[in-house]
């Protein structure tokens, strides 16, 4: 079971091998936190304040989005987070380009629901 998550999730462009050197090569503890993954709130944290265009509020789940996936190794969300981070990063309202904003917020979308489908279906 193990072995075929970490296959599929490598094959879609997640960094399976340095999860698992963060965590000391222990398949039990990276599946630990592959699978805690889908309990993460800050996905529809950030699509809510997007939808609502509290761009503060979008920031700090992007932000922390862009941590939690980076520690899992989870590439593609990562870089659609970091990406949507640093739109927002210091920006008021006015300066937010919602057009770039609305094309990483799909780009996450698809990243976020592909990896969520794995976990499901691999767990």
């Amino acid at each position: 079971m193990v072995e075929q998550l970490k296959q599929k999730l490598k094959e879609n462009g997640a960094d399976v091998e340095g999860t698992l050197h963060r965590f000391m090569g222990n398949d039990a503890l990276f599946l630990k936190f592959i699978l805690k993954f889908k309990d993460d709130k800050n996905y529809a944290a950030l699509k809510d304040a997007l939808d609502q265009r509290n761009y503060e509020e979008a920031f700090k789940a992007a932000h922390t989005l862009k941590g939690v996936s980076a520690n899992l190794g989870l590439n593609p969300i990562y870089d659609c987070a970091s990406a949507v981070t640093e739109l927002l990063r210091g920006k008021e309202a006015s300066e937010v380009d919602n057009e770039k904003v609305e094309q990483e917020k799909k780009a996450l979308e698809e990243a976020y629901k592909l990896f969520i489908g794995i976990i499901e279906e691999n767990a």
